[in-house]
């Protein structure tokens, strides 16, 4: 083994050490002592394990509600997500017409405008319409992705010309050219924007605050404020366990989608 082998491993090692950290740091204060999240010199590893803070932060932070509403969510998102970007991005990608590089010039701006400078509008919007603190105003706003559009779209530029031409010569519509022929083949893609949509729906905290008020429509990310207490001071056994529960189901979601995931970034085609 050369030495410039040896340094690539070890600057590797380095660099995913320092990546799983916190999370190992999470864990090891979630099966800690309490006593023992903010002790003197804070040990490396706990003195003995004490699993008192997952059975916490289940009950105080209502976790089992606030993971069925992100499952709720998170899914209306990512199914309407795929019902509109999946049609957007083969019209832009396999049709033509007229106009179409500006309309995905306007998909392109749409991704250099961050989500937080739409916020604002979007709670005067659901407030007006009367569907502030539903499930409806955390599903609505995010019905299509500029993102999703863009990557798919992409994606089926590797689709060759002359197949969706053989398929459209054979008298086979749009919506089926898109289901029986275009899916299948970008598969990877779309399995890699609906890691991306989940990850980003699960873990959102800023529009479920600002949009909901009662308890019972509290998203994973809000169950977890409750263990924020100022005026006492932070329970951050129970507030890493609650971090733990709400992270495994993306973790896992994650590892099983792995494989489609890399394919779907790595068949996708940059803009010339």
């Amino acid at each position: 083994m050369t030495a410039f082998r040896v340094l690539k491993w070890a600057v590797l090692t380095v660099a995913v050490m320092v990546s799983l950290f916190p999370f190992y740091w999470m864990l090891r204060t979630a099966v800690a002592p309490p006593d023992q999240s903010l002790a003197g010199g804070i040990p490396l590893w706990p003195s003995s394990l004490d699993l008192s803070s997952f059975a916490r932060a289940w009950t105080q932070g209502g976790l089992g509600q606030a993971m069925l509403n992100g499952l709720i969510v998170t899914g209306s998102i990512l199914l309407l997500q795929l019902l509109t970007c999946i049609p957007a991005a083969y019209v832009l990608a396999l049709v033509r017409f007229r106009g179409r590089g500006w309309w995905f010039a306007v998909v392109v701006a749409c991704l250099l405008v961050p989500s937080q400078a739409t916020a604002m509008p979007l709670f005067v919007g659901m407030n007006l319409a009367g569907l502030a603190d539903t499930r409806v105003s955390l599903v609505l706003p995010f019905m299509t992705s500029a993102f999703g559009i863009f990557l798919l779209r992409q994606q089926m530029l590797s689709i060759p010309g002359a197949l969706i031409e053989a398929a459209r010569a054979d008298g086979i519509g749009h919506v089926r050219i898109v289901t029986k022929v275009v899916v299948p083949l970008v598969r990877p893609a779309i399995a890699a924007f609906s890691v991306f949509s989940v990850f980003a729906h699960w873990n959102d905290y800023l529009w479920p605050l600002l949009i909901t008020r009662s308890a019972s429509l509290a998203t994973p990310p809000l169950a977890l404020a409750v263990f924020e207490q100022f005026d006492k001071g932070a329970d951050y056994a129970a507030l890493c366990a609650g971090a733990a529960i709400v992270t495994a189901p993306v973790v896992v979601l994650f590892l099983i989608a792995q494989k489609q995931f890399t394919q779907g970034l790595s068949g996708v085609e940059l803009p010339g």
